[in-house]
């Protein structure tokens, strides 16, 4: 099948130059934030022999999400690990994936399985690369992995961060993949299945991100009410959207190996320079809550002097 959209090749490749200039202008990249053995040590070997297998069930993709939060929370810092905090989100939306294949409402099980295959492949093979010190590994996973061990990244952002990687890079991958195993995509049938996972998203979207918040973030949590939880469905719903859009145009390219290469780079990039811009919002709240806490505790520490001398 031939291109049937224009494709501006120049364009393409010196937007993919911009971003990477942009997320590197912004990049928070203190020496020695890469931990030794990239983060798995001491469970290098470990990891590698999970990476190394290929779910071919969704039962499979639990499974060996169930062994990467074994292995991600024996890492530093105790029970802390970033990466531990996507996988154990991933995880929980897999899980209720799992759950409404056996249900009614799924119109096409096959493709929203394989969909969740190949979408759990690109999280394995990004996890490998990594570990095995590959220069291919995406830029959008390198957020993340790098600071696997940094506390100065939240839990939250830490979550987030890999969301945005599996959703704005691996996703339309994942689509495209599947559409090569079963066939064009047939939006009728299978876009509302698609869709069917947002709805699981809105459910859980209340409970994952006050599972991972820090105390501050709970009180803004709380003093936002429900428009937190709008604005991120609206989020979820819009960025699923695009992927599903960006898999199209990348099926169109299919037949094109150096075009479809730039897209995917350029899809790369911008998903990266989106997790840097992630981390800069996150070290702002975090600055915010310590300032307000270290007032906090001075304002508490001053009062009790100053009673205590009132009380003598």
């Amino acid at each position: 099948m031939t291109t049937t959209v224009g494709f501006d090749r120049g364009g393409v490749q010196s937007s993919a130059d911009l971003l990477r200039t942009e997320r590197l202008r912004i990049a928070r990249d203190e020496p020695g934030l890469i931990p030794r053995g990239r983060g798995w040590e001491p469970a290098s070997r470990e990891m590698a022999e999970l990476c190394a297998d290929c779910p071919d069930t969704i039962g499979d993709v639990l499974r060996m999400l169930t062994r990467a939060q074994e292995i991600l929370n024996l890492l530093p810092p105790p029970a802390a690990n970033r990466v531990a905090s996507f996988n154990s989100l991933y995880f929980t939306i897999t899980d209720r994936v799992a759950q409404s294949l056996r249900g009614t409402e799924v119109r096409d099980p096959s493709f929203l399985e394989l969909l969740d295959i190949e979408f759990a492949k690109r999280y394995f093979e990004a996890l490998r690369l990594w570990g095995d010190e590959d220069r291919s590994t995406p830029d959008a996973w390198e957020i993340l992995f790098r600071r696997a061990q940094d506390p100065g990244v939240s839990k939250l952002a830490a979550a987030m961060l890999g969301v945005n990687a599996h959703i704005n890079h691996d996703l339309a991958l994942a689509l495209t993949s599947t559409w090569e195993q079963l066939g064009a995509p047939r939006d009728e049938v299978v876009h509302p299945d698609y869709l069917l996972v947002n709805k699981i998203f809105y459910q859980e979207i209340p409970r994952l991100r006050r599972r991972y918040s820090t105390r501050f973030q709970l009180r803004i949590d709380g003093l936002l009410g429900d428009l937190d939880d709008w604005s991120q469905r609206v989020l979820v719903a819009a960025t699923r959207a695009h992927a599903w859009e960006q898999a199209q145009r990348l099926w169109e390219l299919r037949d094109d190996e150096d075009d479809l290469a730039r897209a995917k780079l350029v899809m790369d990039r911008a998903s990266a320079y989106v997790g840097e811009l992630l981390i800069t919002g996150d070290g702002v709240v975090n600055r915010t809550g310590a300032v307000l806490r270290a007032g906090r505790d001075t304002t508490r520490s001053s009062l009790r002097r100053l009673f205590g001398r009132a009380r003598h």
